[in-house]
């Protein structure tokens, strides 16, 4: 029982020092990659008729262009070049059975 403690203590510290310490980055990574595409889904929400899908509050969201002119033709390259948005968006996880 007192070494099975032990390993377990040892398991947990090595977790912590792996989580707070992420050399490679891959935190990062992860973090700014979603960052990105929650950009994109904003931008999508807000400008869609921009690429030619019906947004009703397009009338409302049109106030919001000018704070968001500059990022608007970055997006609207990325989100052509995808093929499905939403594959993308429910492909990472595993919905299956």
């Amino acid at each position: 029982m007192r070494q099975g403690a032990w390993a377990k203590f040892w398991e947990t510290v090595r977790g912590v020092f792996q989580g707070s310490f992420d050399f490679g980055e891959r935190a990062v990574a992860v973090l700014r990659k979603e960052a990105f595409e929650e950009n994109d889904t904003f931008l999508l929400l807000c400008f869609a008729d921009l690429i030619g899908i019906p947004v009703p509050t397009s009338y409302y969201s049109i106030e919001l262009l000018p704070y968001l002119a500059e990022e608007l033709e970055g997006w609207e390259k990325r989100i052509l070049e995808r093929r499905s948005v939403v594959a993308e968006k429910f492909g990472k996880h595993d919905w299956c059975c």
